[in-house]
């Protein structure tokens, strides 16, 4: 029997997209012959992968998890929003989900992690591909950790417990009251899902994306004095950071306050200080790039006709 290396299993899996153990096991079954593992992978059904791999997948899931200190929000999408009401497809992302609180955020990390089933995930994502028929990608996933506190949560458009549309994780580290801080987590979270922060503070936003704003503002106010563009400047940036920054942005749930004034209040109830240490918030298909169908081409093609 032919020996079987890693680039041929590697390969093969680039040729099928079937999983890893898969491949290995069908070029066992064919002596090492490439061509005839393809075939043996197709008569499987474990070959349809590949067929799918470039289609566009925008929908799906986004499903959180929480555990103890930890919580996760990752992000499995679909071709379509059918889909996401299967059943199958919500466990994989659930479990995927489930994964990541021990594995982390890394993806690819993530991807060769032990699915429950005892495959890895990336071979569930393949499985389930094959199965379901459609292409399928595990897109992104967050983690988040506190030492003392715990993750809220929430979860806009939900199908099924913890999968939803948009989901949001948040941050609290406090040594205080468990219960006050798991509604404050959840509304923290609604607050997220509702408002779309880019960063906790002014100090956590990219330099660059500050160093845009200030050229715009410089910009805007070319030919004044040096002192008097450094006033508009820093007035300029606080205005950006009640829009975009949590910590400053005016609280949904009480426009009178902002976050961070809402957070220094709570402390009374909660027993002890409280820190919003960071959040995680990941809508559905925001940034894809989705295919425009030509509902009438295709209703043509499927009928003989070319308009």
């Amino acid at each position: 029997m032919a020996a079987i290396t890693a680039a041929m299993v590697k390969e093969l899996r680039d040729k099928t997209g079937a999983g890893m153990m898969d491949c290995k096991t069908a070029l066992s079954a064919v002596d090492g012959d490439i061509e005839a593992a393809i075939d043996w992978l197709r008569t499987k059904g474990l070959a349809k992968a590949a067929k799918k791999a470039g289609r566009v997948a925008a929908e799906g899931l986004v499903a959180v998890a929480l555990s103890g200190t930890t919580g996760v929000v990752a992000e499995l999408n679909s071709e379509t929003d059918f889909v996401a009401r299967n059943t199958d497809f919500q466990a994989l992302a659930s479990n995927i989900a489930k994964v990541a609180l021990e594995k982390g955020d890394d993806v690819e990390a993530l991807k060769a992690a032990t699915y429950p089933t005892g495959s890895t995930v990336d071979e569930a994502v393949a499985n389930a591909i094959a199965t379901i028929g459609e292409n399928m990608t595990l897109r992104r996933v967050a983690q988040l950790k506190v030492s003392a506190g715990l993750i809220g949560s929430y979860v806009h458009g939900a199908v099924a417990d913890g999968l939803g549309k948009i989901g949001v994780i948040v941050a609290l580290e406090s040594t205080g009251k468990q219960d006050e801080l798991a509604a404050l987590g959840r509304q923290l979270a609604m607050h997220v899902a509702a408002t779309n922060p880019v960063a906790l503070d002014l100090a956590s936003i990219d330099p660059e994306i500050l160093a845009r704003e200030k050229a715009i503002l410089a910009e805007k106010n070319a030919g004044k004095p040096a002192h008097v563009l450094e006033k508009i400047t820093e007035s300029g940036l606080k205005s950006y950071a009640k829009e975009y920054c949590l910590l400053e942005q005016a609280y949904i749930h009480d426009g009178s306050k902002s976050v961070g004034q809402v957070l220094k209040e709570i402390e009374g109830k909660v027993g002890a200080p409280v820190a919003l240490t960071g959040f995680a918030r990941f809508a559905l298909g925001e940034g894809i790039e989705k295919e425009e169908q030509d509902f009438a081409a295709e209703v043509a093609a499927a009928g003989g006709t070319t308009g």
